[in-house]
């Protein structure tokens, strides 16, 4: 029972801060329904600046929330220097509206209950027979992921955007 306990935090327990690393890749140019129902081209995001794409396994989990409310918090700052915020999941609209609302988190929050955003970023798992996100953050700028965290944090997610987004001034 403790190996299962141990998995089940890795998905949805607080991960430690990883340093990201650099890269210089294309983003993935996908669509998704938001938490209303409604598309939004990705493509369409990065082209108004700076986009945070973080994926996080369960919506009101508590790894994943104290990530999506680092972000929250620093959104005003963020939203200073242009930056856009997706939140990606397997949960479907109805549960990533009610993570958006219980939280009051201004940005999107995108159902991906196939897992094709995730299959598209390479972050998706299997879990039995249906796939789920692991906690990862993107930092897109001009179309292209200049940043990649594949062990995001959780509430110091911004700290770790803010760190990336000086260094690269």
């Amino acid at each position: 029972m403790p190996l299962l306990a141990a998995f089940f935090s890795s998905l949805f327990g607080a991960a430690q801060a990883g340093p990201g690393e650099r890269v210089d890749r294309p983003a993935p140019e996908v669509t998704g329904l938001n938490q209303d129902g409604r598309e939004v081209r990705f493509a369409e995001v990065y082209a108004r600046g700076p986009t945070v794409v973080f994926f996080y396994p369960k919506a009101n989990t508590p790894g994943c929330t104290a990530q999506a409310c680092s972000l929250r918090d620093a959104f005003a700052e963020l939203q200073k220097q242009g930056v856009q915020v997706l939140g990606v999941s397997t949960d479907g609209t109805a549960a990533q509206q009610k993570f958006k609302t219980q939280h009051r988190l201004p940005y999107d929050l995108i159902a991906d209950p196939d897992g094709k955003i995730l299959a598209a970023f390479g972050v998706g798992k299997v879990l039995g027979l249906l796939p789920f996100a692991s906690r990862q953050c993107f930092l897109i700028k001009s179309g292209r992921v200049v940043w990649h965290d594949a062990s995001a944090s959780t509430d110091t997610q911004a700290d770790d955007i803010r760190r990336v987004l000086i260094e690269g001034q």
